[in-house]
C-alpha cells in the first residue's frame, strides 16, 4: 500500500498532501485500483485516461500491441498509396486504436463499443490525444452488429475470462472494474466465438486479424482457450494462423487471415 501512496502523490499530486489526496487514500484503502484512483495510464508512451472506468489496460495487452505495431511498419510499402484501415473492436479505452494513430501516420481507425459510458471514454481519450477526428470513428456495435465496412487490419481484445475461473481474479477487479469487458462465458469463449465467425466478412484481402485470449492455465471445467480456437479457426475456414506467447510466457495472442 506505502508504494501505491507514494506513486498517487507523485503522479497526480506533485508531493503536495491535498485533502483530495487524503480521500483517495481511503479508495486506495477500500481496494479500488490505483490507475482508477489516478485516473490514467500509461499505454504505449501515451496517457489513457480512465475516468468513465473501463477496463484497464494490461501489460499483456501492450505487449502485443506493440508488436502487431512493428509488423504494420513493415507492411508500409503496400498501404502507403490509400491508407490503413483499422477497427478497434472491443474497444474498450480505445488505447489499442490509439496506440496504432499515433504510431501509423497513414492510418484510419473504427473504434467499436457498445457501451454508451465506455464510448464517452474513447472520445476522450482520443481528444487528449490530439486525434484528428477525420482519422476515427466511433460506432456503438455489439461484436459486428453496426459494422458494414472491410478493414485491412481488426484489432480484438474481446471479453474471455471464463465465469468458472472468476474467483481466481483479484478482488479490486472483481469490485471495480467491468464485468462486461471481463466475463466471456463459462468458457470465456462466447464473444471470440462470435468475432471469429463474423470477422472475416470485413476484413479485406491480405488483411489480418491480432486477437487476445485467455493465455491462463486451464480448470477441469475449462479447456485450454488456444486448443478451442484452433477449432474455431477451422471452422470458419481462416487460412492462416499463428499464435504468440506473452512476456510471461503464456499463449496470449493470435494473429489470423
Amino acid at each position: 500500500m506505502q508504494k501505491e501512496i507514494s506513486w498517487l502523490l507523485q503522479d497526480k499530486y506533485h508531493g503536495k498532501q491535498t485533502p483530495l489526496f487524503k480521500k483517495n487514500i481511503k479508495r486506495l484503502e477500500k481496494g479500488e485500483p490505483l490507475d482508477y484512483v489516478i485516473g490514467f495510464t500509461e499505454f504505449l508512451g501515451f496517457r489513457i485516461n480512465l475516468s468513465k472506468k473501463p477496463l484497464i489496460p494490461r501489460q499483456e495487452t501492450e505487449y502485443w500491441v506493440e508488436k502487431a505495431i512493428d509488423n504494420l511498419y513493415r507492411d508500409f510499402e503496400s498501404f502507403q498509396n490509400r491508407g490503413i484501415r483499422v477497427l478497434d473492436i472491443f474497444a474498450g479505452s480505445g488505447c489499442i486504436g490509439i496506440a496504432v494513430l499515433k504510431h501509423i501516420k497513414n492510418s484510419k481507425v473504427d473504434f467499436a463499443e457498445k457501451d454508451k459510458k465506455i464510448i464517452e471514454q474513447i472520445k476522450i481519450n482520443c481528444r487528449i490525444n490530439n486525434i484528428d477526428k477525420k482519422r476515427y470513428r466511433i460506432i456503438q456495435s455489439d461484436v459486428f452488429s453496426k459494422i458494414k465496412n472491410k478493414y485491412d487490419y481488426i484489432f480484438a481484445n474481446p471479453p474471455y475470462v471464463p465465469t468458472v475461473r472468476k474467483n481466481k481474479l483479484q478482488k479490486s477487479v472483481l469490485k471495480f472494474e467491468p464485468k462486461t469487458a471481463l466475463f466471456g462465458g463459462t468458457d470465456g469463449l462466447f464473444y471470440i466465438r462470435k468475432f471469429l465467425k463474423g470477422a472475416k466478412e470485413h476484413l479485406r484481402p491480405d488483411g489480418k486479424i491480432y486477437m487476445e485470449f485467455d493465455g491462463s492455465a486451464s480448470s477441469p471445467q475449462v479447456p485450454p482457450q488456444k486448443k478451442e480456437i484452433e477449432k474455431f479457426i477451422k471452422k470458419y475456414d481462416y487460412k492462416n494462423s499463428k499464435f504468440h506467447k506473452d512476456q510471461y510466457n503464456r499463449w496470449r495472442w493470435a494473429v489470423l487471415s
